[in-house]
């Protein structure tokens, strides 16, 4: 159980690492103009996007595992209302994942309409998530 929920810090963590970079990614690109630096730029962000996406997965499953071997019983899940609320914000933070996607997408074909400063705003956004996800499992508020 312990290895487990090792594993599952490890890659929780390199995730968001990987969610915090890639809207700093976001903000030069939507600062820059068209060329070389641009392709570098949306290199890294691809690159970064895939490798984040590839250590979402074992993030999710052994969390999952952790909740099965921490919280099944012969009747079935009995989940305490915090790990509710941690799920919904996993949830959401698969969200952003996903909103990150879309975003990239845009910058590749030339639409993105959004100016940097949104973007430092869109780059908050995990860092509260985490933040609210750490309370959580460390407190326990319910």
């Amino acid at each position: 159980m312990l290895w487990i929920k090792a594993l599952h810090i490890v890659f929780v963590t390199s995730w968001f690492a990987g969610l915090f970079y890639l809207p700093r990614i976001f903000v030069n690109l939507a600062q820059e103009t068209p060329g070389a630096t641009t392709e570098r730029l949306l290199l890294m962000a691809r690159k970064l996007y895939r490798f984040m996406t590839m250590l979402s997965v074992p993030a999710i499953v052994f969390g999952l595992i952790v909740a099965y071997l921490q919280y099944s019983t012969p009747d079935g899940m009995k989940l305490p209302g915090w790990l509710h609320a941690k799920l919904t914000l996993v949830v959401l933070a698969l969200g952003y994942h996903h909103a990150c996607g879309s975003l990239l997408k845009k910058f590749e074909r030339g639409v993105n309409t959004r100016s940097h400063v949104f973007y430092r705003w869109f780059n908050e956004v995990p860092v509260l998530l985490l933040l609210a996800i750490v309370i959580l499992v460390v407190v326990k508020p319910f």
